[in-house]
């Protein structure tokens, strides 16, 4: 959290991490999604549970996205196409995307409606928009609401290697709209956090103010300032770009203080933070959640919340994942296909069917990827990347999809929250059975995820100790041989989960202890 500088050119030739950048648009939407039941409502108090429960003034349904992703989407579609943000013919069609969908949007920002309805009326392109912002902002001198921000995380994607497009790119999508200088401020120093973040994994709001105008640089770093000394319910007027941002850097800051940055404990805090702050709760979570998901990456947003996460157009978490993806790619899959190829089917590991029942559970199935698309389970949980078309078959069937960030590689670049990502995904596993649903574990050939995940499935919950959990999984699996960062990470995990666990010998409601007194003498 302490100041640092721009990423060097050094620093931005390295390769990326994508599961920060596909944590950009994962976490706008998660954020989003977690605020949406509680928009428009008061703060609330410390420890006032917070989830994702839908609802709200809108009646969103519980994980549905609202007009901030919705937004975002039509700008990191074009970047996903490796279209230039800045060029205006570019422009235009994102204008035009959003008019289309504020015709039957459930809500839409009063300004964003008001500009809108303005620019179609004039032709919808994105000169008839940035007049009708201009115009609204000189006649009522008020143009500086959230609701260019909420939307600017794909900008940080499209030119994650050249600072100077970036801060350009958003202040002009800032301007299509929002003609306020607050607001295209807001953007860019927003945007160069976000890009400085999946550089580099830290979390720094002030790496941006040399982009804006000198003059103003000085208000923005007393702004942060300040919001490092409040709480996001202090930020009453949040509908203002300006408190937006410092409600949503309030909440970051204060969670971070609290768990350390050290990825989806933090992560999870400061959006329930953003949203006991109360008022635009969806928004300052949104915000927040951006920069979080770049620091942390889609591998620390809980699988809880990536089930259920949805949203216009008709998409949902995986739509992201590979949003974030191509946009960082300039449009391009990796060297594997991944994520627009129809199939992974990594045939230098030969996979070969495993579909074979838990030995501790029959009603987790134990396979490859062979098994993917034939298996009888009426949930999936993916341990790795997985094709368009597999993903298509295997929904047709299994409406329970869960896809796991967790990387068969002994570096901890490759699983910055590998300790994180295999306790959720167990519990995932675990939530899908209480349900009452089969589900099938694969990786690609059931050797070292897949055994992995099941022995600490079977420790943490079916009590089996993780020495036998792992013994009788591997004796299931003929291709069984789990890495040795996997198996530290079992060991680890479940001594933790013990240390939690209380001693039943040392919770007996007796005691010994001479200092003890009776009721009469303690009252």
């Amino acid at each position: 959290m302490t100041p640092s500088t721009s990423p060097t050119a050094a620093q931005a030739a390295q390769p990326l991490s994508t599961d920060r950048a596909a944590g950009v648009l994962l976490g706008l939407a998660a954020g989003d999604a977690l605020g949406a039941g509680y928009e428009f409502g008061d703060p609330l108090p410390d420890d006032a549970p917070v989830a994702m429960i839908g609802g709200g003034g809108f009646g969103w349904a519980p994980g549905e996205w609202t007009d901030d992703t919705a937004m975002a989407v039509s700008i990191a579609q074009a970047a996903a196409r490796g279209a230039d943000l800045r060029d205006e013919a570019v422009l235009d069609e994102i204008v035009a995307a959003w008019i289309v969908w504020a015709r039957d949007a459930a809500d839409v920002g009063v300004q964003t409606r008001a500009v809108l309805a303005e620019a179609e009326r004039n032709g919808g392109s994105a000169a008839a928009a940035r007049a009708a912002a201009q115009a609204l902002h000189e006649r009522t001198g008020k143009s500086a609401g959230n609701g260019s921000l909420m939307r600017t995380a794909p900008v940080a994607l499209a030119y994650l290697h050249d600072e100077a497009a970036a801060a350009e790119a958003a202040r002009a999508l800032s301007s299509l709209t929002h003609w306020d200088d607050d607001a295209g401020d807001a953007c860019v120093l927003w945007t160069l956090a976000i890009r400085h973040a999946v550089l580099t994994g830290d979390l720094d709001a002030r790496t941006g103010l040399p982009a804006l105008p000198a003059a103003r640089r000085a208000r923005w770093a007393a702004l942060l300032d300040d919001a490092e000394q409040r709480q996001p319910r202090d930020f009453a007027r949040n509908g203002w770009v300006v408190e937006a941002l410092q409600g949503a850097w309030s909440s970051i800051h204060g969670a971070v203080a609290a768990h350390g940055a050290g990825g989806g404990a933090a992560l999870v805090d400061a959006l329930e933070r953003a949203v006991r702050g109360g008022r635009d709760t969806d928004t300052v979570a949104a915000i927040a959640a951006v920069l979080l998901g770049a620091a942390f990456g889609a591998s620390a947003v809980p699988s809880a919340w990536r089930r259920v996460l949805h949203g216009h157009p008709g998409l949902r978490a995986h739509d992201l994942v590979a949003l974030g993806a191509l946009a960082v790619r300039g449009g391009e899959p990796d060297d594997t296909g991944w994520p627009t190829g129809p199939r992974m089917d990594y045939l230098g590991w030969y996979p070969e069917r495993s579909l074979t029942p838990h030995p501790h559970d029959p009603g987790v199935l134990l396979g490859s990827i062979v098994d993917l698309e034939e298996s009888p389970a009426d949930a999936v949980v993916s341990l790795c990347r997985i094709g368009t078309e597999q993903r298509r078959v295997t929904t047709s069937r299994a409406a329970d999809h869960v896809e796991v960030w967790l990387i068969d590689k002994d570096e901890p670049e490759a699983n910055p929250n590998l300790d994180l990502v295999l306790r959720d995904t167990v519990d995932a596993i675990a939530a899908l059975r209480a349900e009452g649903k089969t589900v099938l574990l694969h990786c690609v050939a059931a050797q070292s995820r897949t055994p992995s995940v099941a022995a600490l499935y079977a420790a943490l919950h079916r009590g089996v100790p993780i020495e036998q959990a792992l013994a009788d999984v591997v004796a299931a699996l003929p291709a069984a041989s789990p890495k040795r960062f996997l198996r530290e990470a079992l060991t680890r995990i479940t001594e933790q989960a013990a240390r939690a666990t209380p001693d039943p010998a040392n919770t007996d409601d007796t005691t010994t202890d001479d200092t003890t007194t009776d009721d009469t003498e303690a009252s």
